[in-house]
């Protein structure tokens, strides 16, 4: 299995998640600073041209983060990636949707990428601002939620764990100070030997 990854993008969660599974996999660099995603080698095998993808042992292609979480979540039940009471498991769900579907790519993008959504080079700065103000509300929102919680579904390590590392570990980038719940959830993340596995790979500074 190959997890083709972009250092320190949206990836990471499921490079920790592969992680935490104890999978065997082999990790290769797919830099989308760099261009390789449009690169014709990695197109014929994902024509969305982005990370992460999940080249299995079959040959098949897997996409998009949240199908990939769950399915190494489903196939490594061992891991208990996802929590067994289905309310828990909702909870865990819930919030990695709003995570990748809002606070990243509404708000993060915005600020990572202003070109995808505007034409015009002289609405670039307004859109980087209305990113940080999604991405902001997004981690505000959440900040609140992890109130009197070590992990985002509960008391253990899920797949939305990882899900909200990647976004707190972006934090800078988007001129946001995160706030003290998430701050503990950051560093609690950052003793999982999991994570410190998935930075140093990446070549990221924990």
């Amino acid at each position: 299995m190959k997890l083709f990854y972009s250092p320190g993008a949206c990836s990471l969660g499921v490079h920790v998640i592969l992680e935490e599974a104890g999978a065997a996999f082999e990790p290769v660099l797919c830099s989308v600073r760099d261009g390789a995603n449009r690169k014709p080698e990695f197109l014929s095998l994902n024509p969305k041209a982005k990370v992460p993808m999940l080249l299995r042992d079959s040959g098949k292609v897997l996409t998009e983060y949240p199908a990939i979480a769950v399915y190494l979540a489903r196939t490594n039940p061992a891991a208990k990636l996802l929590p067994a009471d289905a309310e828990a498991e909702a909870e865990a769900l819930e919030a990695m949707d709003y995570i990748v579907a809002t606070v990243h790519m509404q708000g993060f993008t915005r600020i990572a990428r202003p070109a995808n959504f505007t034409p015009n080079e002289a609405d670039i700065e307004a859109v980087k601002t209305r990113g940080r103000e999604i991405y902001a509300a997004g981690m505000d929102l959440l900040e609140a939620r992890m109130e009197g919680r070590d992990y985002v579904a509960g008391d253990a390590f899920s797949i939305a764990d990882a899900t909200l590392l990647f976004v707190e570990n972006w934090a800078a980038r988007a001129d946001y100070a995160l706030k003290p719940n998430l701050a503990a959830h950051l560093a609690r993340m950052k003793t999982r030997p999991s994570v410190q596995r998935a930075f140093a790979s990446e070549g990221l500074t924990l």
